[in-house]
């Protein structure tokens, strides 16, 4: 029991901020400060709790020794805990395929993405009193209205990524794919879906891009902050040689644990930023293959941490990709929720628009 304490007594020295940064990535959500705040707090009570089993540690050997069924008891009880978990888990708890099934915009199952919008349909959603619709066309795309549909014929800036591509609680016309359309004045397609990873936004892409005859230029979105998504394994992924892996199976307890703690090993980490250099290699490498344009938009809402910055670097600027970086101001952001609102939306379409226009004038 003595040893017990003073290992966890260790751990917590050890665990400084230096391990803590390379085993913990950079949140969307949770600004550094308060990281770095937890994390003291974390090391904290893990050191008073190691501390408590020392002290208690006589006492509780002697409890043992007097009651030895105990032992048995309580490693049993524990034992049933885990496995009772688990099975209430796989009941009742959602995987990441079904985070939309009951909100807008709602999603269904994908065998080879994990997910896709549903096609056809207007949604909407509430926050904080404001009313925001969802139209997709039968492509799956977002569209202005239930009117619109997509020329493959027409020249066509291609949008890929997640949910800050997609325009999560804005209208459309705010969105930035609209709004960066509307400046060069070019049909935009927003193949963009809520949740997806890097990976998932190029096997996105390399589905549809085909079905355009004139793709002038294709934007995609990185993001460090969050970059941390692009290592789950629970939902089909690329490997390295951008091989296609199907879900791995895990304890869902596991996949609970590594979520809440956001702990990850450095080799994960190591081969996440590796197998996204390829992604994004092949994401440019797909749209100059078609003749359009390719560009890699990083919005970064200031000030850009250590971490964030090397991620950038070791990603996007060491394999020499064609990006724009674009600092946001952090009150850009929309209330209660994190992604950016309408102003934030404009300053990334200004930012792509400005990228883009010498290279598609020459184009």
């Amino acid at each position: 029991m003595a040893y017990i304490g003073c290992a966890l007594i260790g751990a917590a020295a050890a665990a400084n901020q230096a391990w803590f940064d390379r085993h913990f990535l950079p949140s969307y959500w949770t600004p550094r400060e308060e990281i770095v705040r937890t994390e003291l707090l974390v090391r904290i009570a893990v050191a008073v709790a190691g501390a408590v089993i020392v002290l208690l540690a006589q006492k509780v050997a002697r409890l043992l020794t007097r009651e030895p069924l105990y032992l048995f008891t309580i490693s049993l009880a524990v034992i049933l805990a885990f496995g009772a978990s688990e099975l209430v888990l796989r009941r009742w708890r959602r995987g990441p395929h079904e985070f939309s099934r009951g909100s807008e915009p709602r999603s269904h199952l994908d065998a080879r993405l994990g997910w896709l919008f549903d096609v056809s349909r207007t949604g909407s959603a509430t926050h904080l009193g404001r009313q925001v619709a969802y139209t997709f066309d039968r492509n799956g795309y977002r569209v202005a209205s239930v009117a619109d549909t997509t020329d493959f014929d027409a020249p066509t800036i291609v949008f890929t990524g997640e949910s800050i591509m997609v325009g999560h609680r804005l209208a459309w016309a705010e969105t930035i794919a609209a709004q960066t359309s509307a400046m060069l004045g070019l049909q935009g397609a927003n193949i963009a879906v809520s949740g997806f990873a890097t990976d998932q936004a190029y096997l996105r892409l390399a589905a549809e891009l085909p079905r355009f005859r004139h793709p002038v230029a294709v934007v995609s979105l990185f993001a460090p902050s969050i970059f941390d998504r692009n290592l789950d394994d629970d939902r089909p992924h690329l490997g390295r040689g951008l091989v296609w892996l199907p879900p791995v199976r895990q304890w869902r307890l596991t996949t609970l644990a590594r979520r809440s703690l956001g702990y990850r090993s450095e080799e994960a980490v190591e081969r996440g930023a590796a197998v996204t250099r390829e992604v994004l290699t092949a994401t440019v490498r797909l749209a100059r293959s078609r003749g359009a344009v390719p560009l890699i938009v990083v919005p970064q809402f200031e000030p850009e941490e250590q971490q964030e910055r090397e991620l950038r670097r070791r990603i996007i600027e060491e394999a020499h990709l064609p990006y724009v970086y674009v600092p946001l101001d952090p009150d850009d952001r929309i209330e209660n929720d994190g992604h950016p609102d309408a102003d934030g939306a404009r300053t990334i379409a200004e930012s792509i628009a400005d990228a883009l226009r010498p290279a598609l004038a020459s184009h």
